[in-house]
């Protein structure tokens, strides 16, 4: 009972945050009039000095302070949501269409198919993600489409292995061989029987994913090999204020705090789903 009453809790929680983090991102209007202000460079938040302002501008006010060039932190923070928001959902799915269709293929073929497959998968995790990504953009240079298509050869892979071993045991079940000698081809098998069979696991594995492609592209853009600046993504807001984090320590606080609430929040998320779609763990709740 304590179990499950500390787990509707988390989830309550994290739901709250991730719908809030929603609403600030969509209904945004009233912050797209805030203009860059010279006279607010690396101006404190405004509840902290309230006195800061009326003595430099009294008509304009940041809520979490203003960075190196006066422009406000918290209205780059919301419009870099959307940037990230985006990013990911984009790379998540395209993510989940190429590795759980070689996921299906892989396990119900088997053979030389799998062999094939499963090498690259292999392959594709033996080498280091941030190394590749640097050498990306020296040859192609900074932009937002070779940080998409970095993001979605980040998420492919995590659902090739996981799919092959559901499907490694699904097809072995009853229904499967008695489609299988009504004469129902590997397609049908596959996308009827199969697929269906696996999507818990592709929900848990996606909820779970989302938080790491957000932080992968916050670090891409740190290091600068993600979205190129003056565009107000999490990763690149830090990278600018940290030459001026002992005079300003809002700069790289602020968007760092960011980040981790929605990871945390979207990890969460995903350990919520594990635990309700998994038979076994909500036996034991």
């Amino acid at each position: 009972m304590e179990i499950t009453t500390s787990m509707a809790d988390h989830s309550c929680i994290n739901l709250i945050d991730i719908d809030s983090y929603w609403s600030i991102c969509i209904f945004d209007r009233s912050i797209r009039s805030i203009k860059q202000n010279l006279r607010l460079r690396n101006a404190p938040p405004s509840l902290m000095q309230p006195e800061f302002y009326e003595e430099k501008s009294p008509d304009t006010q940041y809520l979490l302070g203003g960075d190196h060039v006066g422009r406000d932190i918290f209205s780059r923070l919301v419009h870099g949501a959307r940037i990230s928001l985006m990013l990911s959902g984009v790379a998540l799915i395209t993510g989940i269409v190429v590795g759980v269709s070689l996921g299906l293929v892989s396990g119900y073929y088997g053979g030389l198919v799998d062999e094939i497959i499963m090498r690259l998968v292999d392959v594709w995790f033996s080498l280091p993600f941030l190394l590749l990504a640097m050498v990306a953009t020296i040859v192609f240079g900074t932009s937002f489409n070779l940080v998409l298509g970095l993001l979605a050869l980040l998420a492919w892979s995590g659902f090739v292995r996981n799919v092959r071993a559901e499907v490694l045991t699904l097809k072995e079940r009853d229904y499967v061989s008695i489609s299988r000698i009504c004469g129902a081809s590997g397609t049908r098998i596959i996308s009827r029987h199969l697929l269906p069979g696996v999507m818990n696991t592709v929900l848990v594995i996606a909820s779970l994913r989302v938080g790491n492609l957000i932080l992968a592209e916050a670090s891409l853009s740190f290091l600068g090999a993600g979205i190129p600046s003056p565009t107000p993504a999490w990763g690149v807001m830090i990278a600018e204020a940290r030459e001026y984090v002992q005079v300003a320590w809002w700069g790289t606080v602020f968007p760092g705090l960011a980040i981790l609430l929605i990871v945390m929040s979207l990890n969460f998320l995903g350990d919520w789903i594990r635990d309700r779609l998994d038979p076994q763990l909500r036996q034991q709740i």
